[in-house]
Parts: C-alpha cells; sequence; structure tokens
C-alpha cells in the first residue's frame, strides 16, 4: 500500500509539515550566520528568529519580548516546572507543585521539583476545580507559592480543560499557573491573558511546524524560572545554545497559517468528526466515545470498543491503511494503560483508540475510516451473553 493511499488520522500526535513551513525551514538553512553574531549574516539570523518571535506571540496573544524558544515542549516543561525562581537578582524559591491527574507525562513527571501531587478529575475527564481549592487552602505558604500545571486540552481525549477558572483560583491563593497549551493552539482561540496563565507551553510539530522547536511563552520576565540549560547566555540567559534558526522559522511559519481563518477551518473539521462518530455509532452501536456531550477539541475522537484491546485495534487500522493512536503517542511507540482513563475511573485496562481530525483531512477519509471500523468491530469475538 502506498503512501497516498493511506489516510492519517493522527494528528494529535503531530501534523504534517505545511508547505508554508517548508518553505520558511529551508530559507533558515540557507541563512550562514549564527545570530550571536555582530556582522551582517549574523543580524540576519537574529532579525529572522525575531520574526519568528513575533509570530509565535501574536498566535497567542503574548509580548515577543516573552517567547523562548526551546528544542520542544519537553524542554520547555521541564525549564518551567522547577522549584528555583529568580526575580531579578533575588532567589525565590516555590513550595509545591500541583498537577491534574490527565497531564501529558512530560508534566506529570514533575520536571525539576522532587515530588508533585495530584489534582484529580471527575469522570467527566474535566479537572476539579473544588478539590483544586482544597489542596491550595491546605498548602504552607510560608514554604513558598504554589505551582499548579493543568493542560488546555487533554491530548488522548481532548477534553477542554477551565484553565480560566482554575487560574483565578490559582492566583488567589499567590501561586503560579502552567497550561500545557499543546492541543489547544490552532483548535481553540488562546490568549495567555484570557486564560490567565503565567506560563505556556508550545511545540512547533503540533500546528504543522518541524519537530524539535518549541517555547515558553509567559506572562512577562520580572519572575522566572532558573535556566534548565545553561552556557552561553542565549534567549536572554533563559536557553542557552545556538538558536535552532531554520526550525524557529518553521514553528514562526505554522503559527502566521494557525492564526488564519481557524474558526472557518475548525468548523470544517468538527463537522468531519460529527460525521465520523455518527458512522461509527451506526456500524457499532456500543462504541463507546470518551467525554462525547462535553467541551472537546473539534478534531478528536477517543473511543473504546467492547473486546478490542487497543494495540489490536491500532494494528487493524493500520492494516486497513489508516494512521490513528492508541491513546496519547507520547511514549516510544508503546501501547500501555492509560493514566488518563484510570483518573476519569474507567478501566484502564481496556484501552482507547484516538483519531485526530486536521485541515487536510476530507468527507472520503473519513468516510474509509468508518467503512473499516466497521469491518474492525464485525471481527470482534464478543462474549457470550450468559442464559
Amino acid at each position: 500500500m502506498t503512501n497516498a493511499e493511506r489516510i492519517y488520522l493522527d494528528w494529535n500526535a503531530t501534523a504534517p509539515l505545511l508547505p508554508e513551513a517548508r518553505t520558511a525551514l529551508l530559507d533558515g538553512l540557507a541563512l550562514q550566520g549564527n545570530a550571536s553574531s555582530v556582522h551582517r549574516e549574523g543580524r540576519a539570523a537574529r532579525a529572522a528568529i525575531d520574526a519568528a518571535r513575533r509570530q509565535v506571540a501574536e498566535f497567542v496573544g503574548a509580548d515577543a519580548a516573552h517567547v523562548f524558544f526551546s528544542a520542544g515542549a519537553t524542554e520547555s516543561a521541564n525549564h518551567v516546572l522547577t522549584p528555583d525562581f529568580r526575580m531579578g537578582r533575588s532567589a525565590v524559591r516555590l513550595g509545591g507543585l500541583f498537577v491534574s491527574a490527565i497531564e501529558h507525562p512530560a508534566v506529570r513527571e514533575g520536571g525539576r521539583f522532587d515530588a508533585r501531587q495530584e489534582v484529580p478529575v471527575g469522570p467527566d475527564g474535566i479537572v476539579r476545580l473544588d478539590a483544586l481549592e482544597a489542596m491550595l487552602a491546605t498548602h504552607d505558604r510560608s514554604a513558598g507559592p504554589a505551582m499548579v500545571a493543568i493542560m488546555a486540552a487533554n491530548s488522548e481525549t481532548g477534553i477542554i480543560q477551565p484553565v480560566a477558572e482554575a487560574a483565578r483560583i490559582v492566583h488567589a491563593h499567590g501561586g503560579l499557573i502552567v497550561v500545557d497549551a499543546v492541543q489547544a493552539v490552532g483548535r481553540l482561540p488562546v490568549s495567555i491573558e484570557a486564560l490567565g496563565a503565567d506560563f505556556l507551553i508550545l511545540s512547533s510539530h503540533k500546528i504543522g511546524g518541524p519537530k524539535g522547536v518549541g517555547a515558553l511563552v509567559t506572562r512577562g520576565e520580572t519572575l522566572m524560572p532558573a535556566p534548565l540549560i545553561r552556557g552561553g547566555g542565549h534567549e536572554k540567559g533563559h536557553r542557552s545554545g545556538t538558536e535552532n534558526i531554520a526550525g524557529i522559522m518553521g514553528f514562526g511559519a505554522a503559527s502566521a497559517f494557525a492564526s488564519r481563518d481557524p474558526a472557518e477551518r475548525n468548523g470544517r473539521i468538527e463537522a468531519l468528526r460529527t460525521r465520523l462518530e455518527a458512522g461509527m455509532r451506526a456500524a457499532a452501536a456500543d462504541v463507546v466515545i470518551i467525554g462525547e456531550g462535553g467541551p472537546r477539541l473539534p478534531n478528536t475522537t477517543c473511543f473504546m470498543l467492547p473486546a478490542l484491546k487497543a494495540e489490536t485495534g491500532q494494528i487493524a487500522f493500520d492494516l486497513e491503511g489508516i494512521a490513528l493512536s492508541a491513546g496519547s503517542a507520547c511514549s516510544s511507540g508503546k501501547v500501555g494503560e492509560s493514566h488518563v482513563l484510570k483518573a476519569m475511573g474507567l478501566d484502564p485496562r481496556l484501552g482507547a483508540l484516538r483519531i485526530s481530525l486536521g485541515w487536510e483531512t476530507d468527507e472520503a477519509s473519513v468516510d474509509r475510516a468508518i467503512a473499516a471500523f466497521a469491518r474492525i468491530a464485525a471481527r470482534r469475538r464478543l462474549p457470550v451473553a450468559a442464559v
């Protein structure tokens, strides 16, 4: 089966490289100078990075001076998730980390904190704000401000989180809030100010930019995390290392694309998802669509089929020429129990499959996915009902 015959429905794992991003990437590769050099070639490289910084900043309603590039969202998470902060020349120690139970592993592992506490979610997959309030109320503020990490939208289920409400609670208790916006940007309106986030984590390849580039976006520079990577003092001393000029330019171009007509693009994608889920339910009435009826990303369908293991289903779809994920593609291809399903009170051993759509997805692709789903569902060996 050729690539042209295959259907890609795993956009939450990574989006295909946009033509605009490819052009910017190649233009960046042609730049000779080091952006830290003062000669003409160096200034040209610096200007290209600054232009991309403005594009990313405009994408999330931030100041360009508050965008710091990294090698990806995982690095940005490990940078900001630290108890060691600085305010000017003074050291500030944070007193604890609270993360929602459905965070991406890059956040859930806690970065440079020695320990973290999990904020539970309800059966609907939405973080329990009452629990967050109670946990922060008992936090010993004399040990330092608390840091809270809540993602804007879950990568596995697509369920959208009440970040702005959480931010108000966190700030009322004198804390800081970090928002993993990797899956949300381009699919939801994301503004660092509107969310009330102190820090946003972004990834280039989720929006059609090149892999290996990300950013940490801040509301200001008064209070900043201690550098994770030290050395030459790049990115105003917050992230040392010669900048990936080509990758950053591709990230900027992808951000500019995602900023154009998002409502129209996402409305079309959501209509395709509605078509997909209706077809799936017609083919197998017992399909469980996780988060159905609640706030979800417009492109994401996370589902379970009784008597179909996640890894078996993923292979079956792959043989049908369809690429999708078993949960979140974040663990080097491993398929294991989902901590997200477990946090929602579902049996993590059942596993779940995730279909995620993108701007290249069309009705023909969706209809082929429905047909493949119907064949796979029909081959299941359902347990015989007891007499």
